[in-house]
């Protein structure tokens, strides 16, 4: 599963895990840890862009508690590393960590860095946040019996335990356009089916033909499969015959009637890639259309703040998420949202309770809409029925196609697919569908399938 700038690395907790697993019994309330005392507290962050918005939140709750918060970025992911190896080996860390979820607050957690929050997370204060998401930092049983294998960089870990609250939740699908282009082609409403989406992307090809396009990081050809293809696949085909793509049975695989249905319909956005696309990382295919290389971008609800960053003005952004054709399975499609990144206590804090109040401070729902709009990420918590009203329609557009059940496509689930599948060959395949125009969808579906039923075989 591809993700992009704020999620888990795996190799962040590969890192840290070799680096701290020697100094587990060390890390447990040192008298030279740099943690704060009293009335100010440190956090620490891989995310640039959230310090500002981390800061302003600070305010008030520094007016409401009398406690500060000093908020201190090291970014990108290495650096944070770097960071975090050097202090746990000198028992210099602070008193908070923002973290990549599921992965290094277990990482960290198994390490002996993290303080169990677990008895102060309650039903009150877990009620503050989208339903979807408030499992996530703990320790369930999947994660716990992952942590058990040979090779886990979360060993240590415990059934049960929670290392982090959420921060910034999110999803892949986001589609992501230049209002602007759109209302020169007289579109000033976001296409509600896969249809209208194509027609679109004809109006504003014709009336922009050198910069019309769509664009996506190919690169990393997983953002094709994941963040484009398989929304769509799951409105047209519904739950059972989505996962049945990846299944053993010749009548609903890539290769049968069904799974080439779904390959020409994707291929319809062919005509429409912006030239080059298939060469460009995810941060180039952003860029791209942040200098008005392209008109339409593929990404997750993570993509607004790097275009924000990065010059573009987010008042021209409208967003929508990947349609369902209309003839689909799913009327009503939405996206399960996941959280992206938490917040956790340091095991050496001088003021656990300061922390944690810090914690249930960020969860509150007016806090947690002004840290958004700041940082132009969506929240972990529920903000009504028109969450527009509190963090702008960019945002607001998101957080309302968020959903959950058998209409919601989940990009987490991958409970219907090989253990040992890797997604990458697979969607380089897909490739030569589209962008590349190398093979016919029936083509494609074989050999996708052909490489699906090998993952089988090492199960």
């Amino acid at each position: 599963m591809t993700l992009q700038r704020c999620a888990w690395r795996p190799a962040l907790a590969v890192l840290v895990t070799l680096a701290l697993g020697a100094t587990t019994a060390a890390c447990g309330g040192d008298s030279d840890s740099a943690s704060s005392s009293g009335k100010t507290l440190t956090m620490w962050t891989f995310k640039q862009s959230h310090v500002k918005a981390l800061q302003k939140v600070a305010e008030g709750f520094q007016k409401e508690t009398g406690i500060s918060v000093k908020v201190e970025a090291y970014g990108p992911d290495d650096a944070y590393v770097t960071k975090v190896q050097a202090a746990a080996q000198t028992k210099d860390l602070p008193d908070l960590f923002e973290v990549h979820t599921t992965g290094d607050d277990f990482a960290f957690g198994g390490a002996g860095l993290l303080t169990d929050l677990a008895k102060d997370v309650d039903d009150a204060w877990l009620n503050s946040y989208l339903p979807q998401v408030r499992k996530d930092g703990s320790v369930t049983d999947e994660y716990y019996q992952k942590s058990l294998a040979k090779d886990a960089k979360t060993k240590g870990i415990k059934l049960g335990q929670r290392y982090s609250v959420p921060l910034t939740v999110g999803t892949f699908g986001i589609v992501y356009a230049n209002k602007q282009r759109l209302a020169d082609a007289g579109v000033t409403s976001a296409p509600t089916t896969w249809e209208q989406f194509i027609e679109v992307l004809g109006k504003v090809k014709a009336k922009h033909p050198d910069n019309g396009g769509v664009t996506i990081g190919f690169k990393s050809p997983t953002t094709g499969l994941e963040w484009f293809l398989q929304p769509m696949a799951y409105g047209l085909l519904g739950p059972e015959k989505f996962r049945a793509l990846w299944g053993k049975d010749k009548a609903s695989n890539f290769a049968s009637p069904t799974g080439v249905q779904v390959l020409e319909t994707y291929g319809q956005v062919t005509p429409y890639w912006t030239p080059g696309t298939q060469s460009l990382d995810i941060d180039s295919a952003d860029m791209s259309f942040v200098q008005g290389k392209s008109t339409f971008d593929i990404g997750g609800t993570f993509t607004l703040a790097f275009l924000a960053q990065n010059g573009f003005d987010a008042a021209n952004v409208l967003t929508f998420p990947v349609p369902a054709p209309a003839n689909g399975a799913v009327k009503d499609l939405s996206l399960a949202p996941f959280t992206l990144t938490g917040v956790s206590v340091s095991a050496t804090t001088k003021n656990r309770a300061g922390a944690v109040q810090w914690l249930k401070y960020l969860a509150k729902a007016d806090v947690s809409a002004t840290f958004a709009k700041e940082a132009l990420d969506v929240p972990p918590t529920d903000l009504g029925a028109d969450p527009s009203a509190a963090v702008g329609p960019a945002l607001g557009a998101m957080i309302k196609a968020f959903g959950s059940g058998p209409n919601a496509y989940n990009p987490g689930d991958t409970s219907y697919r090989p253990n040992a599948y890797d997604g990458t060959p697979v969607a380089a395949t897909l490739m030569d569908l589209t962008p590349l125009k190398k093979k016919s969808a029936a083509e494609i579906g074989a050999e996708m399938t052909k490489q699906i039923d090998a993952y089988w075989t090492k199960q």
